[in-house]
């Protein structure tokens, strides 16, 4: 098939590639070639091409790129996925779109061994939901995030990989040394990476399954020795760690606050707490520093360093953090 192309010099190849990128010219249905010496680069929009290459534009035969199918190209539409290791999930209300979309993500070339449709919100003690299994016959896999594996039921926890980036945010923040207690673990999400940048961990669930998905995944990335898996109620079960504390992360955002008194009596004489809530937009830090506060007393100085909105969580709703200084007065 004969397209436009930028033909120039091989030598200046990858500077010329480069310049049609950034100025998404580049043809991604077609491929790039090399002909005795001069390289032929497929572009979308010749009109559009810089001024010091349109006498470079010449119509050339070009091979159709070989790309693998997506769900999008079955349907004719793009649907809402969400990729969580090799199970694809879905959010819909309509039987007959839901089994339409996973029949395209099963025929793709999206990597997929299981298709999941949300059957229940979160609910519960231990925040886990009902599922519905459109292909594939589980609900266990191995999600990676930075470079970690985590092994997790998502029938049986609580895990979001849309919170990677704010995971990693917290998790480049710790120095090998430091003291760490997650109060609210699950599978290790924050705890197995701060193991790895040297950080010891006392990881607390009240979820018996997660703890022992926790253990595994501190197996699975070597880090079984700077990691304490602590099962049960985090008000009950932490009174061997008071005051040891360098770094709290708190990732409970709707019932935190209830927790500050065993987050104070965990912290040492300077830490860190990473508290998560779930504020109207009116006011989304204030209520969880006024909580803080309140909790710290007389026997610390409160300093909010970092106040961040983490995502959208309803209209009108924020998923905040507050990164908080605690320094024993």
């Amino acid at each position: 098939m004969s397209v436009p192309c930028v033909a120039v010099e091989r030598e200046r190849g990858e500077a010329v590639r480069a310049r049609l990128a950034d100025a998404d010219l580049l043809d991604g249905d077609h491929e790039i070639a090399v002909d005795d010496g001069t390289i032929y680069v497929p572009v979308v929009d010749p009109s559009a091409v810089p001024a010091d290459l349109a006498d470079r534009i010449v119509e050339r035969d070009a091979a159709e790129r070989d790309r693998p199918r997506t769900p999008a190209d079955l349907l004719g539409y793009e649907p809402s996925l969400e990729r969580l290791g090799d199970i694809v999930i879905l959010d819909e209300d309509d039987d007959e779109r839901t089994r339409e979309i996973a029949d395209a993500v099963m025929a793709s070339d999206l990597p997929c061994a299981t298709v999941l449709n949300r059957a229940s919100p979160i609910e519960g003690e231990l925040r886990v939901r009902a599922w519905d299994v459109l292909a594939g016959n589980g609900t266990e896999t191995v999600h990676r995030e930075y470079g970690h594996e985590f092994a997790l039921d998502v029938a049986e926890v609580y895990f979001s990989p849309r919170l990677a980036t704010e995971r990693h945010r917290v998790i480049e923040r710790v120095d090998p040394g430091e003291s760490v207690v997650d109060m609210f673990a699950g599978v290790g999400p924050y705890a197995v990476p701060m193991a790895t940048r040297g950080a010891d961990v006392v990881a607390c669930d009240l979820n018996e399954t997660a703890i022992a998905y926790l253990e595994e995944n501190a197996e699975r990335n070597g880090v079984t020795d700077r990691v304490t898996a602590v099962a049960g109620d985090v008000r009950e079960t932490t009174a061997a760690y008071a005051e040891s504390a360098d770094r709290l992360v708190m990732n409970l955002p709707h019932s935190a606050d209830a927790f500050l008194d065993t987050a104070v009596s965990l912290a040492g004489d300077d830490c860190v707490v990473h508290y998560y809530d779930i504020q109207h937009e009116d006011d989304p830090f204030g209520p969880g520093e006024r909580a803080i506060r309140a909790a710290a007393g007389d026997a610390y100085d409160v300093a909010v360093e970092t106040e961040r909105v983490v995502r959208s969580y309803a209209p009108h709703e924020y998923n905040v953090c507050l990164d908080v200084r605690l320094t024993r007065t």
